[in-house]
């Protein structure tokens, strides 16, 4: 498949960006930055955004965007903690937190894939309104979870790593295999190319459109019942920017804003150059504004290689 194969060049350079950046700050603090503590700090920092990249990688391969991802997963928290403070259990909040954020994200590809309306102004609709109704539930205040769901799942551990970073880590490496080894990576992959040639090829396009905008809402919702549990707290104005740091970490990672190609391992690289950047030049003492401007930077440059691979395909 010449999505996953170009996919694949570009995750080989981005790692190699990652092995760099880990060699750098290893030699610059070779007692503090290479610590099984510190590693274990960068892991669990990245693990609820890798599920709302992972949805994200879907989203962008079928050539489309979702803004809406930070609002779903606020409200899809605030959802759980309201259920879970009205009935006392865990498991209702956790099923109000996936059916909310499903609830999204179908809403979402029904308008587009049906609708026929631009994702960019569709999912800029639904971020408002999420997060809007977050904020009406909550009167806007942050709402507390359940102690047993913070002491519980936010601080359990297996074989010493968070138990959150393994549930972020098995959903995302169950999604890369879907997305290159079964029919439904082959026709996100073929609605991204050339939607219209997708659709002579006999695939349901519309229906399919509608399945990856839920799924990427359904993560977003158990990312919002898993930053519940971290946290603690439904954290109503800490996630203005999960959208454009999921956004940066697919497009850094080698999936093309245009369609047709990307890999879900080159967005987990995506989604740990920042983290490691920040980590790094935390322990370093650099003013963590440096950490925007090169990663800033890292993105333009992602898109203008993307373009360029564009340009000589096509000649």
């Amino acid at each position: 498949m010449k999505g996953v194969r170009l996919g694949d060049l570009q995750v080989l350079w981005i790692g190699l960006v990652l092995v760099a950046l880990l060699a750098a700050f290893s030699i610059l603090a070779p007692t503090t930055f290479p610590t099984s503590f510190n590693l274990l700090n960068l892991v669990s920092d990245a693990a609820i955004l890798l599920l709302l990249a992972t949805g994200m990688t879907y989203v962008i391969i079928t050539a489309g965007i979702d803004l809406s991802v930070g609002g779903v997963l606020v409200f899809s928290a605030v959802a759980a903690a309201e259920v879970m403070d009205a009935t006392g259990s865990l498991a209702l909040g956790t099923l109000a937190a996936l059916v909310t954020g499903l609830a999204w994200g179908v809403l979402n590809g029904v308008l587009i894939a049906l609708g026929r309306i631009p994702a960019l102004i569709v999912t800029l609709g639904t971020l408002g309104m999420s997060l809007g109704g977050a904020l009406l539930l909550t009167g806007g205040v942050d709402l507390r979870a359940p102690t047993d769901l913070n002491l519980g799942l936010g601080l359990a551990r297996w074989l010493g790593v968070p138990l959150i970073a393994w549930i972020c880590a098995a959903i995302t490496a169950a999604l890369a295999l879907v997305l290159a080894w079964t029919r439904f990576g082959r026709h996100t992959y073929a609605i991204g190319s050339n939607a219209e040639a997708a659709r002579r090829g006999g695939v349901a396009v519309r229906r399919h459109l509608v399945k990856v905008y839920g799924l990427a809402g359904l993560l977003a919702g158990l990312a919002g019942h898993l930053s519940l549990a971290k946290y603690g707290i439904t954290g109503v104005s800490a996630h203005s920017t999960d959208n454009l740091q999921a956004i940066a970490a697919v497009v850094i990672g080698g999936t093309s804003l245009f369609g047709g190609v990307g890999t879900v391992a080159g967005t987990v690289i995506g989604v740990f150059i920042p983290v490691v950047l920040q980590n790094g030049f935390q322990i370093l003492g650099v003013r963590p504004f440096w950490q925007q401007v090169v990663v800033g930077a890292v993105l333009v440059a992602a898109v203008y290689v993307d373009q360029w691979r564009r340009r000589a395909r096509d000649q």
